[in-house]
């Protein structure tokens, strides 16, 4: 038989978060090497656990999930994000226009599977999260990349979204809190590209995953509490501020010009309807989850994991000559910049090979995220302070002497 070929919208998509440098990690492991997994975000493989108020709810309830459920969600998983998100200030949501599906991620797809079509184009944040770019490419259209200025806390640029809509250009991204950069998004800004999106008739994607994981008591706006009239799709779920990966838990919420997405929304009913439901055991535990915060908030503020995790990142970093960056404000990711010139890199994922090799570190580089220079990496901040702090400084004791020639 003739080799099979992979279908084209298959071409370009690619997860470095999981790709070629996780799998040596992983053959590194099997050979016995113990390797510092930096790559992915999954807290409670760093010893983080799930809230006592989930792992309740879920004992407790788990009988309730044995049937298949409602192909939006459980009846009482959409009130309880209905109402937090009215408490946010999303105007006029109810439960039924809330989607719960198996973790963002599958929800990601099933949207823009039925908002794109061929050859459109959806404006997407640079560096950018590699879930919605290969999502676009599954669609068969094509993410159009706007940069966030790294000069200016990795804020987008306004002048750049503007130059970069066409007549293809269907939706406006924004990943806020960002992902890989940490940054948080202002409200003044926030209110500029509201009012793009309103001018060139674009809907809005928000990826929210990390609303509750902001540190240093920043404020917070949801881009949805701002749009009454503009069509806003905001996703949002439990993985990462209640530590339950695994339960693949996510949600997706319409708002604003909701009469704008009735056809998007039927399109997403379609796929729901395919897959039959999400995972019930996952809905069992959101209105327990929604209504703990404080478990949360245990770990960004001082003297909680996140923060001080943070604080021992940024200490040791800024020991190093050459590598900068720019401090997260959630999340626990951080994006620095390495002087390319000093060490002579042409290549990132041979930077983060090298590094992996050397230091046993596996760290992603600036490409996974669409960043198209080799002059930045992804530090995934979640082993406790004493082994983060060594991971950096075994970064400077490598950089000490590299030169890729």
């Amino acid at each position: 038989m003739n080799p099979i070929p992979r279908p084209d919208n298959l071409e370009h998509v690619r997860s470095d978060i999981r790709g070629p440098l996780y799998e040596e990690a992983l053959r590194m492991g099997a050979a016995g090497e113990t390797v510092l997994r930096l790559n992915t975000g999954n807290p409670a493989t760093f010893g983080f656990q799930m809230p006592a108020s989930v792992k309740n709810a879920l004992l407790e309830n788990a009988d309730r999930a044995v049937a298949y459920c409602d192909l939006r969600g459980m009846p009482e998983a959409r009130e309880a994000i209905c109402a937090y998100h009215q408490s946010e200030g999303f105007p006029n949501v109810t439960v039924d226009d809330i989607f719960v599906g198996n973790g963002v991620s599958e929800l990601v797809t099933m949207v823009l599977l039925s908002l794109l079509s061929r050859g459109d184009e959806l404006l997407t944040p640079m560096p950018s999260y590699s879930l919605w770019t290969n999502s676009t490419y599954l669609a068969g259209a094509k993410p159009v990349f706007y940069v966030c200025d790294e000069s200016a806390d990795w804020m987008p640029d306004l002048d750049d979204i503007r130059r970069k809509i066409t007549p293809k250009t269907r939706a406006i991204l924004l990943i806020n809190p960002n992902n890989p950069t940490g940054a948080v998004y202002p409200r003044e800004l926030l209110e500029q590209i509201v009012q793009i999106a309103r001018e060139h008739n674009l809907v809005i994607f928000s990826d929210e995953i990390y609303n509750r994981l902001v540190l240093d008591d920043l404020p917070y706006t949801s881009v949805a509490a701002l749009a009454p009239d503009v069509p806003v799709i905001t996703m949002n779920g439990l993985s990462k501020s209640h530590i339950v990966c695994g339960f693949r838990c996510g949600w997706m919420v319409v708002s604003g010009d909701k009469k704008a997405l009735a056809d998007v929304v039927t399109g997403m009913t379609q796929l729901a309807s395919m897959r039959l439901c999400g995972n019930a055991l996952a809905q069992l535990v959101i209105p327990a989850a929604l209504a703990d915060r404080e478990s949360t908030r245990a770990m960004i503020v001082p003297g909680g994991r996140l923060y001080e995790q943070r604080e021992a990142t940024v200490r040791e970093l800024s020991k190093i000559e050459g590598i900068s960056f720019v401090k997260n404000k959630a999340a626990f990711y951080i994006f620095p910049k390495i002087d390319v010139k000093r060490f002579h890199i042409t290549d990132d994922e041979r930077f983060n090979l090298d590094l992996l090799h050397a230091k046993k570190i596996l760290m992603i580089p600036g490409r996974g995220f669409d960043w198209p220079n080799p002059d930045h990496f992804r530090v995934v901040m979640l082993p406790e302070p004493e082994t983060m702090a060594k991971a950096i400084r075994d970064l400077g004791d490598f950089l000490a002497t590299y030169h890729q020639s």
